[in-house]
């Protein structure tokens, strides 16, 4: 009991309390609305969706729902409790993750006891993996990265850990996000600083004796062989690969894909994290090991190439942070006072129920970054012909439109193999925007007022604003409607009139 009301313990649950904080009340991610669709598609028909259904420009095309696992976690919190139970998962999601690096920094210290170091740290990483704040399924990648990280440390420490769990991670992982590819690269780094042995200067490695090499490759196989345990075969363990070489529209395109702007707020907290791992490898004589630093220079260069991975590079650095800050003083638990641990433990409980998001602040919310008043007008006025709408909101309308179909939404994928990504940019760019919507005999366009392409239409005799609010206007088209072929042939029940062969 005592170990419960432990001064780490108690300040694990201030960390907590700070992520609670940053998360702010909102379920504003854009994909999550068609992960919940594509979810309950599964739960009530029992199938898995091998073809998109979702839009009318790439309707019938085969589609693979490569997150499908996270998707019914999703979906099962909305069952119980609505938008509440979705944010309260993305919620504890968040905290699992950020509470295993309190923990990793902890365990892993130059100073053993060294609980305000990880403390710092952890607090720092709140900051520097915001970008990924959200309900998200990437977060059910990073809870299964930490749970790796923890098997390995342990390993590596004692020389012995449950490594059964590493395959089953990693058959969850695939089922769960794309990112398990991450995971396989860490592993297989830190397998690698084993194999030799030796010191270069600050820098040295272990080698793995003969039995440990053993278990750690025989568990390197088994975990490669879960990743084939899906309902996709090959095509979903392919799939990281497809988005790294195939998909460079979407990289190239979505913000979270770019570099790390240094002149921004994010940026400057990155140039902390490296700055922080300067001084800390020239004013300290910490040591490094061979697959730490490895996994050092990997969290860099991933972090400030992509701010998608600055979560990642949090969870990988952050045990190095905590061991510069060694001279800060130590944990003593004789010192410990069970009793008020206890208090505070309890009144971090009571903030975090008191302030948790009523349901209608989660909705206001929403309704503040989706046309929610927008898409009501929408299916009052039944307007025909094809809509035009923003990339962000596609999911949204999927969500919540029954049986809307979309122009595009953020499965980037389909789109970007389709070529209605490419067309989609190169509207929102003032690039042909006028001949894109002929090209898709667009006769509505729903956009953010504050758009590019909405100022063109607000500004064109054959476009008139039929309705507008402060998150979205409608734009109908009062000129003729160019008479094309419609991109995909529906039949009168609105089924596609053929199906090119779906992911087996």
């Amino acid at each position: 009991m005592r170990a419960v009301f432990s001064f780490p313990v108690a300040v694990g649950s201030i960390l907590a309390w700070l992520v609670h904080q940053k998360a702010e009340a909102g379920v504003g991610d854009p994909d999550i609305w068609w992960h919940l669709e594509n979810a309950r598609l599964l739960v009530t028909t029992h199938h898995l969706p091998r073809f998109d259904t979702f839009s009318y420009t790439t309707l019938g095309h085969p589609w693979m729902d490569h997150e499908w696992l996270s998707e019914v976690a999703y979906y099962l919190a909305w069952r119980a409790l609505g938008l509440t139970g979705v944010y309260l998962l993305f919620i504890v999601l968040l905290e699992i993750i950020l509470l295993g690096i309190f923990y990793r920094c902890y365990k892993s210290s130059a100073n053993p006891r060294g609980v305000w170091g990880s403390f710092l740290v952890s607090v720092f990483c709140v900051f520097l993996a915001a970008v990924s704040f959200g309900p998200r399924t990437l977060l059910f990648g990073w809870v299964w990265l930490i749970i790796l990280l923890l098997v390995l440390d342990r390993f590596r420490a004692r020389g012995e850990a449950p490594l059964w769990v590493i395959p089953l991670v990693f058959c969850l992982w695939v089922n769960s996000h794309g990112s398990w590819l991450i995971g396989m690269v860490v592993f297989g780094m830190i397998i690698a600083s084993g194999l030799v042995e030796g010191n270069w200067g600050r820098v040295y490695a272990v080698r793995w004796s003969p039995r440990q090499l053993r278990q750690l490759l025989a568990t390197l196989g088994a975990s490669v062989a879960a990743l084939f345990v899906n309902p996709f075969g090959y095509h979903l363990v392919f799939y990281p690969f497809d988005l790294a070489f195939r998909q460079k529209l979407t990289v190239n395109n979505i913000e979270e894909w770019a570099s790390v702007d240094f002149h921004t707020a994010r940026g400057k907290v990155v140039m902390v994290m490296l700055v922080g791992i300067l001084l800390g490898a020239l004013l300290s004589r910490y040591r490094w090991e061979l697959g730490q630093l490895g996994l050092a220079l990997l969290a860099v260069y991933a972090g400030a190439t992509y701010v998608r991975f600055l979560f990642l590079a949090a969870i990988l650095v952050a045990p190095l942070l905590a061991s510069f800050l060694s001279f800060l003083p130590a944990y003593r638990p004789a010192l410990d006072k069970p009793w008020l641990n206890a208090v505070v433990m309890a009144g971090i409980a009571a903030i975090a129920v008191a302030f948790f998001p009523s349901r209608q602040e989660l909705e206001k919310s929403v309704a503040d970054r989706f046309p929610a008043v927008a898409l009501a007008y929408l299916k009052t006025h039944e307007l025909p012909g094809n809509t035009f709408n923003h990339y962000m909101w596609g999911g949204y309308l999927v969500w919540k439109g029954a049986g809307m179909k979309t122009f595009v939404d953020s499965r980037s994928d389909i789109y970007e193999y389709s070529g209605v990504l490419q067309d989609y940019v190169d509207a929102i760019t003032m690039k042909d925007s006028l001949k894109v919507l002929d090209k898709y005999r667009i006769h509505w366009v729903l956009f953010p007022p504050q758009e590019a392409l909405s100022y063109l239409l607000e500004h064109n005799s054959n476009w008139k604003v039929v309705y507008n609010d402060h998150v979205a206007e409608i734009f109908e088209r009062v000129g003729p409607t160019p008479a094309e072929t419609p991109v995909a042939p529906v039949t009168a029940t609105g089924q596609p009139a053929s199906q090119p062969k779906a992911y087996q």
